[in-house]
C-alpha cells in the first residue's frame, strides 16, 4: 500500500549557484560524506547534487515534511547495481516508521539544466 508520494523538480544551475556561493558550508549541511563523495566523483557534480537534492525534497514530501528533521537524515545512496536507495535516520526513521513505511522506492534524472525525483513510501 502506498503511504506517500513524493516529486520535486530543481534547477541544476540553481544548485551551481548555491555550491558556488556558499561551497563547502553549503554541502556540508545539505549532504552526508557518502553523498558528497559519490557527487564529486563525476565530472558534472552539480547535476548529481542536484539529483540528490530533488531526492531529499521528494522525500520529505512522501513524510508529510516531519517536524525536526535534518537533511542528514535523508540519505541517497547508490546500490551495487547502481540504484538510488534511500536510507533514513533520526527523526526522519521515525516519521516513517509512525506512517507505516516499510519501504521507499526512489527514482533520479537529470537533463539538461532539471534534475528531478520521484518517491514511493510504501507499507
Amino acid at each position: 500500500m502506498v503511504r506517500g508520494l513524493g516529486l520535486d523538480l530543481v534547477t541544476i544551475s540553481r544548485i551551481e549557484r548555491l555550491i558556488g556561493r556558499f561551497g563547502d558550508g553549503f554541502l556540508d549541511k545539505i549532504f552526508t560524506p557518502l553523498e558528497r563523495a559519490h557527487c564529486d566523483r563525476h565530472r558534472l557534480a552539480a547535476q548529481h547534487y542536484a539529483a540528490r537534492f530533488a531526492a531529499k525534497e521528494a522525500i520529505l514530501k512522501a513524510l508529510s515534511v516531519p517536524k525536526g528533521l535534518r537533511w542528514h537524515e535523508l540519505e541517497v545512496r547508490s546500490a551495487p547495481d547502481g540504484r538510488p536507495e534511500v536510507h533514513l535516520h533520526g527523526q526522519a526513521a521515525v516519521a516513517a516508521r509512525d506512517l507505516g513505511v516499510t519501504s521507499i522506492l526512489l527514482t533520479l534524472t537529470h537533463e539538461r539544466d532539471l534534475a528531478a525525483a520521484m518517491v514511493v513510501a510504501e507499507g
